[in-house]
């Protein structure tokens, strides 16, 4: 092999090792911060918070960013010590080990890009760049590996090296210690999610300076509004959120809004007016997507608020969020929150579930193809800070006439 080949391999490991290092901190602040914002959150499509929090994000509660980071200090290790003489029979087999383990990432690259443009529809682009370092590995690798029959059997001699090498030997140490802690001390989702919940800190929020007001409010003014979500009747001021109990985002936005939408319905009872309506991403009500029990999510809430146990009923499903829930799982909510037995749910469940198709066919006639969206008066928001929502339904409300 080249010199250049081993400087290129040590760059396309160094890049992905960036990646997935930056993915990991991305994964970590989401799921211990409700309040974080990821700063490669573009837009609705390019989002990496949409894409490491989803069900593809982890493999049994790990994050994939942490296979991509032991396997990109893999790949730098091999290259930057293993080809430290690029000429050497020793370094031709290094590149070989690169090419079979970048063979096996390239499969993985392809199922999780997949997912995430086909599946989720979602570019993450700390995930992207990942998989064009693993793609870059597997190419150089393969023009640099020597003969891989020759792997086999300088195996044995390879292992043997780095064992009486105190350098390779202290290399690999490090290696095999920081993987395994990695994978056993990133805290699961749920842990975290339990702790969250037992806190129950109110989020705080900032003040926006009058600059900041001046311009938000002059935002708001030149914006359009959608006739179909004016608020009628006695509302002056309606807030609509499409909603699915299993995407993460929704649940950020309920615990950063939840304090300030409850603060104007009981100031203003009658004339601010906030309607949750169902989008749930799974086929069954017809908006597609890949969640296992949103739908099932949904009419567990329409039948908790009969007994106008609707907030209680969302609050649990939030808290207990997981893509690996089941239709069991949520009946068993129901039962635990609203008293209904799992006999009943079976009864009303489809006559319940057309009420929520209709509201993803709504939102959909609305233009939504994601979750969470919130229209106030009509404007279509995005993710806001907390104030930022909270001086736009002031803002609505002085508009009225109310405040």
């Amino acid at each position: 092999m080249t010199a250049r080949a081993r400087l290129a391999l040590i760059a396309l490991a160094t890049l992905g090792l960036a990646a997935s290092v930056a993915a990991l901190y991305v994964h970590y602040r989401l799921i211990t911060d409700p309040s974080y914002s990821s700063f490669c959150d573009v837009s609705e499509t390019v989002s990496c918070q949409q894409v490491l929090k989803s069900q593809y994000g982890t493999v049994a509660g790990v994050p994939v960013a942490a296979g991509g980071a032991i396997w990109s200090a893999l790949m730098l290790i091999l290259s930057a010590w293993g080809m430290r003489q690029p000429k050497s029979e020793t370094a031709s087999r290094a590149a070989g080990y690169a090419f079979v383990l970048s063979t096996v990432g390239l499969a993985a690259v392809f199922y999780l890009a997949y997912a995430s443009f086909f599946v989720l529809h979602h570019l993450c682009p700390l995930c992207v760049t990942m998989y064009a370092s693993v793609i870059g590995i597997f190419f150089v690798s393969a023009g640099a590996a020597g003969s891989l029959g020759s792997l086999a059997s300088g195996l044995g001699q390879d292992l043997t090296g780095v064992v009486r090498s105190p350098a390779a030997a202290a290399l690999a140490a490090i290696w095999l210690a920081g993987s395994a802690g990695l994978v056993a001390l990133f805290p699961h989702e749920r842990t975290v999610s339990e702790a969250t919940t037992a806190a129950a800190d109110p989020v705080p929020v900032e003040t926006l300076t009058p600059e900041q007001l001046v311009e938000l409010h002059a935002w708001l003014d030149r914006q359009p509004r959608v006739p179909e979500a004016m608020p009628t009747q006695d509302a002056k001021v309606l807030l609509m959120k499409f909603n699915d109990y299993q995407c993460p985002t929704c649940r950020q936005t309920w615990i950063l809004y939840k304090d300030i939408i409850e603060k104007y319905e009981k100031q203003y009872p009658r004339v601010f007016r906030f309607e949750t309506r169902d989008f749930p991403l799974e086929p069954e009500c017809g908006a597609g997507g890949q969640h296992t029990a949103a739908c099932e999510e949904a009419v567990a809430v329409r039948l908790a608020r009969e007994k106008n146990l609707d907030k209680q009923m969302e609050a649990t499903l939030f808290e207990r969020q997981s893509f690996s829930l089941t239709r069991d799982d949520v009946k068993a909510a129901l039962k635990e929150v609203a008293h209904i037995d799992s006999a009943e749910y079976d009864k009303r469940y489809a006559q319940v579930l057309e009420a929520v198709r209709a509201d993803s066919q709504f939102g959909q006639k609305l233009g939504v193809n994601g979750t969470p969206s919130f229209f106030l008066n009509g404007i279509r928001l995005g993710l806001l800070r907390p104030a930022a929502f909270d001086a736009m339904i002031a803002y609505e409300l002085k508009k009225a006439g109310v405040t």
